[in-house]
């Protein structure tokens, strides 16, 4: 074979190399995180560092009531005190230690999709300055690329939700045009939905806002599995 075809084919298998290697790093990249929460298992992986003896859930905690809506409602506010800080040490440790917590920035949760982050995974997200696709703009449909903290500003806390007028538990104020999952994507949770009727009167309530809290039971107390915010939707 001719020394110019030879050439050719190995710019061809460098650049098919380069590619693939692109693809799988892009794909470590975004899709980590990313676990379905349906599917998780007390089987799941753990994180390494977690120990549930030093977390006050195992041994020390009085039972569990699911229906105690004043304790679910106290661990809601250990989160907003955790987002209101951007402290997400603190909010790691209020995490699913096997679920993660799943954020939804347009109030249909989807498992498949949406980024969901364990204890460890969400505290070194936060350092990292990573960017991750966290889904798509509600009408223009683009690509909601954020670190994880641009993203906790802009489709978490982007009000101080501990003055929300309104706070309901297991119950949802208002909905736009995306569908209110919640109930059926978390059938075994309960969660704390916090609302704004409106953040400027001139704007006549088409700026309303809410952040669900969602939680889980786990070993005598409730942790984190859900953030979905919710906003007025075109």
């Amino acid at each position: 074979m001719k020394k110019p075809v030879w050439i050719g084919l190995l710019i061809v298998l460098a650049c098919a190399v380069a590619w693939a290697v692109y693809a799988l790093t892009s794909m470590f990249v975004q899709r980590v995180p990313v676990r379905n929460t349906l599917s998780a298992t007390a089987t799941a992986a753990v994180v390494p560092s977690y120990d549930p003896t030093l977390s006050g859930a195992a041994g020390t905690a009085a039972p569990l009531d699911l229906q105690d809506d004043e304790r679910l409602l106290a661990r809601a506010e250990e989160v907003l005190a955790a987002l209101s800080e951007r402290d997400y040490s603190v909010l790691g440790g209020l995490v699913h230690p096997t679920r993660g917590v799943t954020f939804t920035p347009y109030s249909t949760v989807d498992p498949e999709n949406d980024l969901c982050f364990l204890p460890e995974q969400l505290t070194k997200a936060a350092e990292s300055g990573e960017t991750y696709l966290w889904g798509f703009t509600d009408g223009k449909g683009d690509h909601i690329n954020l670190t994880l903290p641009d993203y906790v500003d802009r489709y978490v806390y982007n009000e101080d939700y501990r003055e929300a007028p309104v706070v309901t538990v297991d119950g949802v104020q208002a909905s736009g045009n995306a569908l209110e999952n919640v109930q059926e994507v978390f059938s075994d949770c309960r969660f704390v939905e916090y609302y704004f009727p409106g953040i400027k009167p001139e704007n006549e309530s088409f700026d309303w806002c809410a952040l669900k809290v969602v939680l889980a039971p786990y070993q005598e107390e409730w942790y984190l599995v859900g953030l979905i915010h919710s906003e007025w939707t075109i």
